[in-house]
């Protein structure tokens, strides 16, 4: 084996006690001189890199660390990355007891919420010391996400496929039907000697049949349309033009229900214009609205507050219905699920399909028995050209 190679610093480290103070003051600056290299390298990575000892107390940490776990530089005492992330210790205890290397991916809630992948590497422990730990830190909250929204197009995907395919198999005896109606209904004015009485409710019967395959079809016609992913055709939108329209469209229903609607800053001129679809906004404030009328008892209120700011155009639905379990959250976009007895699960899916494509975001914070906040944030215009270039 070859033998290992010494630095000039080393070998003269080796022989410490021999030096006199100007070349011990020499390698003392040389060492300070290197150690803030070394600080300086591991401060602009974007990895966060801590050295802990098998109690978990940390020995260095960079700024990212500092950032990814919200340690404090002047702590007056080193912190233990126990008190820092709790509940980690017993997940690498077993790794800090064996020395081996090991690799988790956590959650931290503080100073924001995070996705961090850790990764830890022992080192070399020397004779009478304790055992020496490098962590390092990966903020992968993105590509969590981006992976999130990958799977969950996906089988949101595979789900509309074959949506769409069993409701074509529905239209095609649907036409059928409604073809031989139309033969029957003929042949029934062509029918001699049969009674007044009797041919009158035989047409009142076709009649009834038409109009329901008519209706099924309409019903699939819908569902195709709200399934079927399409590219917004964009223009420039005032969102509050659009929300009033569809606030008089289902006036009656809110008036017949007892749901009164308050709106705030959504006047003519007072919100910057945003690149949108006219009628995919329209389908999205439908669903909104009539979601929360669903929730909410006769007597029921509903605040559509609007707000702006350089980058963003925002709405904020507020009703004081029945609110949404905490269990219900996690699927509220998941299409066929639904609360609701004679619900369908799409209405959410399509709002949040929608905004995707507008380049928006949505956000909900419900409390159970107290009601439901739905928040749509839309890209400005000229923040949404930028994007585009």
């Amino acid at each position: 084996m070859a033998a290992k190679k010494t630095t000039s610093l080393e070998r003269m480290l080796e022989r410490v006690e021999t030096l006199d103070a100007p070349t011990l003051a020499g390698l003392a600056q040389r060492l300070a001189r290197e150690r803030g290299l070394f600080e300086r390298v591991f401060n602009v990575l974007q990895e966060g890199l801590l050295v802990v000892d098998d109690e978990g107390e940390i020995a260095y940490a960079n700024t990212a660390a500092h950032c990814l776990l919200g340690l404090k530089p002047d702590d007056a005492a080193a912190p233990t990355l126990w008190r820092v992330v709790p509940g980690l210790r017993a997940a690498l205890t077993p790794a800090i007891e064996s020395a081996n290397p090991v690799t988790r991916e956590l959650a931290l809630s503080y100073p924001e919420p995070r996705t961090v992948r850790l990764h830890l590497v022992p080192f070399e422990s020397e004779a009478g010391r304790p055992r020496r730990f490098a962590i390092i830190l990966s903020d992968i909250t993105r590509d969590k996400i981006d992976t999130d929204q990958r799977i969950e197009s996906e089988r949101v995907a595979s789900i509309v496929l074959l949506a769409a395919g069993v409701a074509h198999e529905l239209g095609n005896p649907l036409n059928s039907l409604t073809i031989h109606l139309q033969v029957v209904e003929r042949r029934l004015k062509k029918l001699r000697g049969l009674d007044k009485k009797d041919a009158a409710g035989l047409a009142e019967s076709i009649r009834i049949c038409s109009d329901e395959v008519a209706r099924l079809d309409g019903i699939i016609s819908n569902f195709l349309g709200a399934i079927r992913p399409s590219q917004p055709e964009l223009a420039d939108i005032r969102l509050g033009e659009v929300l009033s329209e569809v606030l008089s469209f289902q006036q009656r229903e809110l008036a017949d229900r007892g749901i009164t609607v308050e709106v705030e800053g959504v006047g003519a001129e007072a919100l910057p214009f945003v690149l949108a679809d006219r009628n995919q906004l329209k389908q999205v404030f439908f669903n909104l609205v009539k979601n929360a009328a669903e929730a909410m008892a006769p007597g029921g209120q509903l605040l559509i507050r609007a707000g702006s700011d350089d980058e963003h155009v925002t709405l904020a639905f507020a009703d004081n219905g029945s609110g949404i379990k905490p269990e219900d959250m996690a699927r509220l976009f998941e299409p066929y699920h639904t609360t609701k007895p004679a619900g369908h699960g799409l209405g959410m899916m399509v709002v949040q399909r929608i905004m995707r494509a507008h380049g928006g975001l949505i956000g909900v914070e419900s409390k159970a028995g107290q009601g439901t906040v739905v928040t749509l944030q839309f890209p400005q215009k000229h923040r949404r050209v930028k994007l585009l270039r």
